[in-house]
């Protein structure tokens, strides 16, 4: 029997990881005593007792949990950002390359990806590799989200002490200094030569998420339609098992135009869409932030590790 222990087990992303696998008979769980969640001496013991370490922290928590793991059989997988552009630590996200799947099979320390970044490298990723997209191109992407991405603080001004001002519960962009957290591993990971600029907006919506990221034809390296792109995408993910790649005729997916963020809430998939024409293109990647954005990652890396199958516990 496998055995997990969860770090932050009371966070969003905590809660979400044990509900998906509190049901599970092929995994044990190591909870620590709630009056003992802020003794080191005690979490050092289930740090180092676990076959699997889920760090759902703040970065510099996350740091420190490292530090206090010393059996060298122990996996650790770090939900937060601070390992996401490490060397030492493998990038959680199955579906970026041929060879990301067994890097995360035989690896004891992997980064889950940040919500925005999986959106934004599923629906990029393959243009940059096939040489398409310049990695000199001036990306830009906006993405809009569900409040839950912010945490207890974000949930609690949305539901308990914004609802009486008008302005705090429409949607708001964010993080306009264009120095968000997620640029970091977004740059690297596509291996973009310069950062892209990424606006967030947060929606009156608890979860759902959708990235978009607008391309001009004519900045291609190879002369595509927005229905071509489409077509390498589906061809580049059609294995995929969590990645479905939307028909280019989509329109039956809008509501009166609109296309909503919530229409992966609940599951571990990720729906891209590719709208537009020959002179200009719009991808579009929708998922559930805390699904496939956060705590379906996690137990999909967990399941890679564990040497289950990788679907378990997430269809």
């Amino acid at each position: 029997m496998n055995t997990v222990f969860i770090d932050g087990q009371e966070g969003t992303t905590g809660l979400k990881i044990f509900d998906r696998l509190k049901e599970r008979a092929d995994i044990e769980f190591l909870e620590i005593p709630r009056e003992k969640r802020k003794d080191v001496k005690t979490k050092t013991i289930y740090l180092n007792q676990a076959d699997l370490v889920i760090l759902c922290l703040p970065d510099h928590a996350a740091r420190e949990s490292v530090r206090l793991i010393t059996n060298p059989s122990t996996k650790v997988i770090d939900t937060s950002t601070a390992h996401r552009i490490s060397e030492e630590w493998v990038y959680g996200l199955p579906e970026l390359s041929k060879d990301q799947r067994e890097k995360i099979r035989t690896s004891f320390r992997v980064s889950n990806p940040g919500c925005y970044t999986t959106g934004f490298i599923l629906a990029l990723y393959p243009l940059i590799a096939q040489d398409i997209v310049p990695v000199d191109y001036p990306v830009t992407l906006c993405a809009i989200t569900g409040y839950s991405g912010g945490g207890k603080k974000m949930i609690s001004l949305y539901e308990h002490y914004g609802m009486d001002k008008p302005d705090s519960i429409s949607s708001r962009p964010k993080d306009l200094s264009l120095r968000h957290k997620h640029i970091p591993e977004m740059q690297k990971l596509i291996g973009l030569s310069h950062a892209p600029i990424f606006t967030p907006i947060v929606g009156n919506f608890f979860n759902g998420l959708l990235v978009l990221v607008p391309v001009f034809s004519r900045l291609l390296n190879k002369k595509l339609s927005a229905k071509d792109v489409r077509g390498i995408l589906a061809s580049y993910y059609a294995s995929e098992p969590f990645v479905r790649v939307m028909p280019y005729e989509s329109e039956v997916y809008l509501e009166d135009g609109l296309l909503s963020p919530t229409g992966c809430n609940g599951t571990n998939r990720v729906e891209l869409f590719v709208f537009g024409h020959d002179r200009q293109i719009l991808l579009v990647a929708r998922l559930d932030n805390l699904g496939k954005g956060a705590s379906g990652a996690a137990v999909q890396n967990m399941n890679l590790m564990f040497g289950f199958k990788e679907t378990e516990g997430l269809q």
